[in-house]
Parts: C-alpha cells; structure tokens; sequence
C-alpha cells in the first residue's frame, strides 16, 4: 500500500488527496499525519527535505513534491487522466498548476512572517511582495476562470483559493465574483474538494 504523508491544513497535500480520490486510488493509499517541525518524526527519512506532502512507495522509496506525486498518481491511473497528454492540453493544465501552486508559495510566506515572527521583526516589504503575487494570480484567475474538463490546474487552483479561505478568511472573494463562482461550481462537481476542508 502507498502511504500518504500529509498535514491537514497543507493546500498540497489537499492537491494530492482530490487527485487520488478522482483517479480512483484513495483505497491504494494510507493517509498517515506528519509533524514537519518535529526532528523525531520519521518524514525526515521519508524525505530529505522533511516537507509534505511525501509519497512512500511500496518499495519503501519516496516521491515528493505535489507535482511529481500528481504525475505518478495519474500514470499509476492509466495517464491522461488529471493531466492531459495532448501536448496544448498539458501544458496549460500545468501552467494552472504551477499558479495555484505559487499562490500556495506566497500565501505560505506570508504565514510564516506573520503567524510564526514576533510582531517588531516582520518585514512588511516581503509580506507586500508575496501579496502582490497572489493579486496578480487572482485577477488573472478571475479574469478567465479555469474552463473545461477537471484537471491538476483545476485542482491546484481550488486549493489555492481554499488555503486562502482558511488562513486569511476568504478576502479575496469580495473583488472577485467570477472566481467564486468559479469555486462554488468546482466545489459541486468535485465532492472531495469539500470532503478534504478543514
């Protein structure tokens, strides 16, 4: 059995978790917590990096990050399932991926500099900077919202938009009504986009 190493809260390990249930796999795979900030817990042999998600093979061996488990995951399925194998088809489901994924990125960032460093050592520079990231996404996401079949950039971006709902309380759906409605549709004909909420 394959062995999902994840964090509830985690946007991609969330990814992960929606890619397997749609390929049919979520029976093939344990879903077991980590605690990435603990040195005793054995993620960090799992993963040189100690970061999640981390996807323990049968074999023992491990892939890692969400990108590369998306794409195992979707040839262990058959391929050409969650991401395209016509090349235009591909590389714009990737290009999505890599947005919702950055997003991630910056939200993360911000976290870490607010929730994780004393009020007098946050650098409101850097927080700008990453804000200014997901601005940017956001409106281009809302601009033209993801069409077509469900695919890893779909994914990607509906977790984005759900980490952005659970660490900073959903601000941006108040400038972006084609984007939530967008998720609100994604989150109808995905089920477990809404079973894997924290």
């Amino acid at each position: 059995m394959l062995v999902l190493r994840y964090s509830p809260a985690s946007p991609y390990a969330r990814k992960i978790r929606i890619a397997a249930d749609l390929l049919g796999l979520t029976e093939r795979i344990e879903i077991l917590a980590a605690d990435a900030s603990d040195p005793a817990d054995s993620l960090r042999r799992q993963n040189p990096l100690g970061k999640i998600p981390t996807l323990v093979l049968e074999d023992g061996a491990s892939l890692y990050d969400s990108r590369v488990i998306a794409e195992y995951l979707d040839h262990l399925a058959g391929g050409g399932r969650i991401i395209p194998a016509d090349p235009s088809a591909r590389f714009a489901a990737l290009r999505l991926q890599a947005l919702g994924d950055g997003v991630n990125d910056a939200t993360l960032l911000i976290r870490y500099e607010t929730f994780t460093r004393p009020e007098s050592l946050r650098y409101g520079e850097a927080i700008a900077l990453q804000q200014g990231k997901i601005d940017r996404a956001l409106d281009t996401l809302d601009a033209a919202p993801p069409a077509g079949s469900v695919d890893i950039g779909q994914i990607a971006v509906a977790c984005a938009l759900g980490y952005l709902d659970l660490r900073f309380d959903g601000a941006w759906r108040e400038t972006r009504p084609r984007l939530v409605d967008w998720l609100e549709k994604f989150a109808r004909n995905v089920p477990p986009f809404e079973a894997t909420k924290v």
